[in-house]
């Protein structure tokens, strides 16, 4: 068990439950097995499941309701996320309106059937609603007893902390793992000042740590042939990084990459939860038994110093536009959106998700 921040208890490991509802067509999707996999996670310890409105759009959170409805509710901790919306052609855009987080969040509590989401995270910082009006609605529907604690995803620190002098933030949420471990240098040392949790997405980076992936495995239509990072010489040089997983794995009883890979993770302070995802109880249980794997301070000394990754890390250029940061209108910087309305389509070649992990 690890606390994101005091009185949050979590497992060691979360769940990202978005590789299971999109990103490889119809053909790839199994809602049953999904829905294995998910139980199977409860049966492993796992108990944050993490989601979003945008993930599908809203078939994940429906999906991730179905699955937990055999549990008491106080025994897993549900986090979805709002304030980013998908529209018919694939095109993402923000809207951090109040009137849009308040029904948002009645939307998701009726899709995962439940009367209180554990965590509820803003998607991203919408540019065009002062930040301090995006923050305080979603601290009045904590009040409302509707959400039980509030996070974040993709924020600057200064966001962070004018967010976190609002409202306590419980967590936050980034990209982070042994080739995007950018946010070491910024956002994890804030939230270890102010007793913020950090949920790490793509600890397996996008399925490239595990070490089974190659450039013609990834099918027609796969975020991740528009990802520099698996560009076909990026992956031949990336592979350096998934060799050193190896090598320290070899020490560690022959432990896969993606195990190294989860362990780094937890090893960056006690309120890091990694949450891979994945969509086959296979690597599910492959990915929970790293909690085991303790990492010695040479093994981290090594993967610290690994080649850096090659490729511009560009999975989020389409939905990260110019944010002003802390949102008191002053200089505001332009930004496309589309209509605040959340679109009613179904369905997108624009999602970021591997099968192996988030």
């Amino acid at each position: 068990m690890r606390e994101l921040a005091r009185g949050f208890p979590v497992g060691a490991l979360g769940l990202g439950c978005s590789s299971m509802s999109h990103g490889y067509g119809s053909a790839e999707r199994d809602d049953e097995e999904s829905v294995l996999v998910v139980r199977r996670a409860v049966e492993l310890g796992v108990t944050l499941f993490d989601t979003a409105d945008v993930y599908g759009p809203h078939t994940n959170e429906e999906l991730l309701g179905r699955a937990l409805r055999p549990y008491r509710r106080q025994d897993v901790r549900i986090a979805t996320k709002c304030g980013l919306v998908v529209g018919s052609d694939g095109r993402f855009s923000r809207d951090g309106r109040p009137d849009h987080l308040r029904s948002a969040c009645e939307a998701s509590l009726r899709r995962l059937g439940t009367d209180t989401i554990d965590l509820y995270q803003l998607h991203r910082v919408d540019p065009a609603v002062p930040l301090a009006e995006t923050w305080g609605a979603l601290s009045e529907l904590v009040a409302e007893g509707k959400v039980r604690a509030l996070g974040v995803s993709h924020a600057t620190v200064d966001e962070l902390a004018l967010m976190h002098g609002i409202h306590p933030i419980t967590a936050v949420q980034y990209e982070l793992s042994v080739w995007a471990p950018q946010r070491k240098r910024d956002v994890l040392p804030w939230c270890r000042r102010n007793g913020v949790g950090f949920l790490a997405f793509s600890p397996l980076g996008r399925g490239f740590l595990s070490g089974t992936l190659t450039r013609d495995s990834l099918p027609a239509g796969d975020s991740r042939l528009r990802d520099p990072r698996f560009g076909p010489a990026a992956m031949r040089t990336n592979e350096a990084i998934v060799a050193g997983l190896r090598a320290v794995g070899a020490d560690h009883g022959d432990a896969t990459p993606s195990q190294v890979a989860i362990a780094w993770a937890l090893a960056q302070g006690p309120h890091v939860v990694p949450i891979p995802g994945t969509r086959r109880r296979r690597w599910l249980e492959e990915n929970v038994s790293a909690a085991d794997l303790r990492l010695t301070e040479e093994d981290l000394r090594r993967l610290d110093n690994l080649p850096p990754t090659v490729g511009e890390m560009s999975w989020d250029g389409a939905r990260t536009q110019p944010r002003l940061g802390l949102g008191h209108g002053h200089g505001r910087v332009p930004v496309q959106r589309q209509a605040h309305e959340v679109p009613t389509a179904t369905g997108s070649d624009c999602t970021w998700h591997t099968e192996r992990g988030l």
